[in-house]
C-alpha cells in the first residue's frame, strides 16, 4: 500500500487548505485512514480519522469544529479541509491506513500501518 499525501502550502492565519491522501497498491486491507501532524519541535499528533465501515469520524480538540476529514473509496481518496488555521496548525501532515482500528483509541498511531511522506503546512500571522 502507498500513500501519497499532497496540498500543503503557506497560508495566512484564518485561511484554508485542504489536503489530499491518495491510495495506491493493495489496499483491499485499509479500513480506516487518519490525518497526523508533527508540530516543529513536537510529538506527532492524531487530529483526524475517518472508520471504513460507517464513515465515523473523530476529531481531536485541538482541530474539531475547523478541520473535517472525508473520503472517496472510489477514487481511493482521502481529504482534510482545514479552516480557519492559525500558526499553531504548523507542521508536517501524514495521512495513514490502519486496519479495524480501534474505535477506543482512533487517533493513536501505532494502529495504522502505512504512511504517507508528509506534507508541509505552513500558517503564517
Amino acid at each position: 500500500v502507498q500513500l501519497q499525501a499532497s496540498g500543503g502550502g503557506l497560508v495566512q492565519a484564518g485561511g484554508s487548505l485542504r489536503l489530499s491522501c491518495a491510495a495506491s497498491g493493495n489496499i483491499d486491507s485499509i479500513n480506516d485512514m487518519a490525518w497526523f501532524r508533527r508540530p516543529p519541535g513536537d510529538e506527532r499528533e492524531g487530529i483526524s480519522s475517518i472508520m471504513n465501515i460507517d464513515s465515523t469520524t473523530y476529531y481531536s480538540d485541538s482541530v474539531n469544529g475547523r478541520f473535517t476529514i472525508s473520503r472517496d473509496n472510489a477514487k481511493k481518496m482521502v481529504y482534510l479541509q482545514m479552516n480557519a488555521l492559525s500558526p499553531e496548525d504548523t507542521g508536517v501532515y501524514y495521512c495513514a491506513a490502519g486496519f479495524r482500528v480501534p474505535k477506543a483509541s482512533p487517533l493513536q498511531p501505532l494502529w495504522y500501518e502505512n504512511w504517507s511522506q508528509g506534507t508541509l503546512v505552513t500558517v503564517s500571522s
